[in-house]
């Protein structure tokens, strides 16, 4: 059996597990399996690793995508220059389990994002300042983007939800969400921001794809807005991760 997984908490809104279950079967890869194993503390990951031998590899998700790298004995140079990992490869060499660190968020991300845009913007939103925002805001700024943190508390080089001006808002020619605010089963929650302020030829993209349109989406198409979700960048990264469990990685 080759066992593959997600860790993270809560695991609810993830599809990863229905995602490669139906791509076993579909390609007839009988001895293989994906779980779901949600950890309510990150510190919980060594024993999950002792209890499961058949583990080959496993996904990250909110909030463990910074945390995991503690718990790693390497980390690909990628992932170690964005700081947050969301895949990872197991390997049993002589009796002792090795954890090797990846980032498929951010090649995933830049590959959807390129698919919907017209034209690069200026600047960038990129509201939320954890591990999936990190992969983000690496991406913008290896396209040249501005890269605008927003986040509850001020942050360096950004704001707060409550001190963000009007026309930053509506400056910016992209706004990212990497919040999990709108996901189910919390629907209507979305990130705080003046909506008025937003404007025909933005682009809000929402790394949420549970639901498909979201809060945030939603009021970005009132206001004339091209929206994005996050279901084409989760099915890029899940396919680098697959490539990742299965090659010879040293």
């Amino acid at each position: 059996m080759r066992l593959f997984g997600i860790i993270g908490y809560p695991l609810g809104h993830s599809f990863s597990q229905k995602h490669f279950t139906a791509k076993f079967e579909r390609e007839e890869l009988a001895e293989h399996c994906y779980r779901k194993f949600e950890l309510a503390d990150i510190s919980l990951l060594p024993a999950l690793i002792e209890s499961e031998p058949d583990l080959r590899g496993f996904n990250v998700t909110i909030p463990y995508k910074v945390s995991v790298l503690d718990y790693l004995d390497e980390i690909d140079e990628t992932a170690a220059g964005i700081g947050a990992v969301n895949t990872v490869r197991v390997m049993r060499r002589e009796g002792k389990t090795y954890l090797k660190g990846f980032n498929t968020d951010a090649p995933a991300f830049r590959e959807s994002l390129l698919k919907n845009l017209i034209t690069l913007p200026e600047s960038a939103l990129v509201l939320g300042t954890g591990g999936a925002a990190k992969s983000v805001v690496h991406t913008l700024l290896d396209l040249n983007i501005i890269a605008i943190p927003v986040s509850r508390q001020p942050v360096r080089g950004g704001f707060s939800y409550n001190e963000l001006p009007g026309d930053v808002i509506s400056e910016a020619g992209l706004i990212v969400n990497t919040t999990p605010l709108g996901m189910a089963p919390d629907v209507d929650a979305m990130p705080p921001i003046d909506y008025s302020c937003l404007r025909e030829g933005q682009m809000l993209f929402d790394l949420v794809y549970n639901p498909p349109v979201t809060s945030f989406l939603a009021l970005g198409e009132e206001r004339g807005c091209q929206t994005v979700n996050g279901e084409e960048m989760f099915l890029i990264q899940a396919g680098l991760a697959w490539e990742i469990w299965n090659s010879e990685v040293s």
